[in-house]
């Protein structure tokens, strides 16, 4: 096997992984913050040892970047909060397809941190896209738990596109690896006093999720997502990454029974379809940072 190949079968594994973690939101009965906490405190243990593996320098060039990487690791941990919450609240579907919407709050927000222009494309796009979460909504009840759970997905969707930008600045100075080490740590940290607040029970059960998820479905995906990308172009990882949510509904289907109505399939339809023309028609971010310098923080 080439290594192009191997690089395509490194990357749809670790989109699969990735897609494959949000079903832990149902799996394991924690609430969202914990299970964060979890996933981000096995995963920044193996990326640590994944950098020492490697003999990675973590020292940072300026005082400053320390101070953005504690607020990204901030946002990471809202995030993951977010979307797992959004699972929990509502159908591994709907917590998916509402996160699949960060593509439009990248192209608002583009502007205000590389100075660049919106176009009257980008807006159609996004009213497009929004048109899709009425679809996959039933109805917008604020008592409903659906409706919930797709607030909290647009809202993972949205800070999943603040965290975008941010790494975009700095995955030019820094190792993706030693960036994702320092953000998850840092999430880690910053949930720990969910620990205090909910007191959960862990069982044998949840401990040993917890290390898959960070572990395997979590560290071992994002060091496999970053190898694959050696030998692959940025937009083909693009256009495959935007499967993962079409491989987290597939899985939900398949292992939780929660089959989407047809509603969602339409309203996924719409979101997922601007989400892949955004994908393969960006050309505002170049070569070396478009697409997945999220460094990892894809579900």
């Amino acid at each position: 096997m080439n290594e192009k190949n191997r690089s395509l079968m490194e990357l749809h594994l670790a989109v699969l992984l990735f897609g494959l973690s949000g079903l832990f939101g149902k799996f394991i009965s924690l609430p969202s913050m914990v299970i964060v906490w979890g996933r981000v405190l096995f995963s920044s243990i193996f990326l640590m040892c994944v950098l020492f593996y490697f003999k990675k320098d973590l020292k940072l060039k300026k005082r400053n970047d320390y101070i953005y990487l504690i607020i990204m690791g901030v946002i990471l941990a809202i995030h993951w909060t977010t979307f797992f919450q959004a699972i929990q609240m509502s159908t591994v579907a709907i917590g998916l397809l509402t996160f699949s919407t960060f593509p439009v709050f990248t192209t608002f927000l583009e502007p205000y941190f590389f100075k660049e222009k919106i176009n009257a494309k980008d807006i159609i796009i996004a009213i497009i896209t929004f048109l899709g979460v009425i679809f996959v909504v039933p109805k917008f009840n604020l008592g409903d738990d659906l409706t919930k759970g797709a607030i909290w997905g647009i809202i993972s969707g949205f800070t999943y596109a603040i965290l975008s930008m941010l790494n975009r600045k700095y995955v030019e100075e820094y190792s993706s690896v030693v960036i994702a080490f320092y953000e998850q740590s840092i999430a880690t940290l910053v949930l720990v006093p969910a620990i205090f607040l909910y007191r959960p029970n862990f069982t044998g059960k949840d401990i040993g999720l917890l290390i898959l998820l960070g572990i395997v479905f979590t560290g071992i995906a994002h060091t496999l997502f970053i190898n694959s990308l050696k030998n692959i172009k940025t937009q083909t990882a693009g256009i495959i990454s935007s499967l993962e949510p079409v491989y987290g509904i597939i899985l939900a289907v398949l292992l939780l029974g929660e089959l989407p109505t047809i509603r969602e399939v339409i309203g996924g339809v719409i979101i997922l379809g601007t989400s892949f023309y955004s994908t393969i028609t960006v050309k505002k971010i170049n070569a070396k940072t478009s697409l997945n310098d999220n460094t990892g923080i894809i579900e």
